[in-house]
């Protein structure tokens, strides 16, 4: 692959659809302009993200989509040539997931349902159940959604999928429960960057991370988009404000180049990885 120009967006984004939709189509448009072949854009940038993690107010939750509805469809064609990861409310039968999906103009290329969830997130959205890695025209790929990352089994498994770019699209606050006086400062805006430089070094890939910025309901939200190489190290990166961190890289060269002596995924030993808890049974004898 020849080297790509990848963006990853700090972006505030509201509750209403079609507003949303006519934002993304403009920072695309201007992602042409740059040049841009892989944009990351936050998680549920359209149609917002809950207003409250603990107590999630079921009657106004984000609206929620078709997966091929006509929203990603403006999307895609938009798109063209440029890879867009996108992440949105979708709608599922009788259920909601915080999903993510990955398009170009030629239409999806890839599919993720937040998998793991916080505090009281599973009263507004039913849990995804995989992780799986995909081609596209910047290379193999995968997704995960904000909490996601702080498990490091999701990202491996991408990895060991074949993924050399991972996309960690983010709606990820501010501690609801120890809030700083900056955000610089919050003790989820240290864990939210250890996480993306941690995922990327222990995986050997190049990770994009998008986030909200602004307040919706009881959240603030902490922007930090950010591209980081095989090496854990930033690459470019936004604060706390709105912003595009935009880089030019050649993934396949920056990977090789890591994995020259120490390569990770081939170095594992998963026959040792086990509790001892789990090697033990215990034996109740009949009284």
């Amino acid at each position: 692959m020849a080297p790509i120009r990848a963006a990853a967006l700090a972006g505030h984004f509201g509750r209403d659809v079609e507003r949303s939709v006519e934002k993304i189509v403009g920072i695309i448009e201007q992602g042409h302009q740059r040049g841009i072949d892989l944009l990351v854009l936050p998680d549920a940038c359209l149609g917002g993200y809950l207003g409250d993690l603990a107590r999630p107010d079921l009657e106004e939750l984000p609206p929620a989509l078709d997966e091929d509805g006509p929203e990603l469809a403006v999307i895609a064609a938009a798109a063209g040539a440029m890879t867009v990861c996108v992440g949105y409310t979708e709608r599922a039968a009788l259920v909601h997931y915080n999903a993510a999906v990955c398009l170009t103009g030629d239409g999806v290329l890839g599919r993720h349902r937040k998998v793991h969830q916080p505090a009281g997130e599973s009263l507004a959205y039913a849990a995804g159940d995989r992780f799986s890695a995909f081609d596209t025209p910047v290379g193999r790929m995968g997704m995960l959604i904000d909490y996601d990352k702080t498990f490091p089994e999701a990202a491996r498994t991408l990895a060991l999928d074949g993924a050399r770019i991972i996309a960690a699209l983010s709606a990820w606050p501010a501690s609801v429960t120890d809030r700083a006086s900056k955000l610089a400062n919050d003790r989820q805006s240290r864990l939210f960057d250890l996480y993306d430089a941690a995922r990327a070094a222990e995986n050997q890939v190049v990770l994009l991370s998008s986030n909200h910025t602004g307040v919706t309901g009881s959240l603030r939200f902490l922007g930090q988009a950010k591209i980081v190489g095989p090496g854990g190290e930033v690459l470019c990166r936004t604060r706390d404000k709105g912003g595009l961190a935009c880089c030019d890289i050649d993934v396949d060269a920056e990977v090789d180049r890591a994995r020259r002596v120490l390569r990770h995924l081939d170095e594992r030993r998963p026959d040792t990885y086990h509790s001892q808890a789990s090697k033990e049974t215990t034996c109740v004898s009949p009284s």
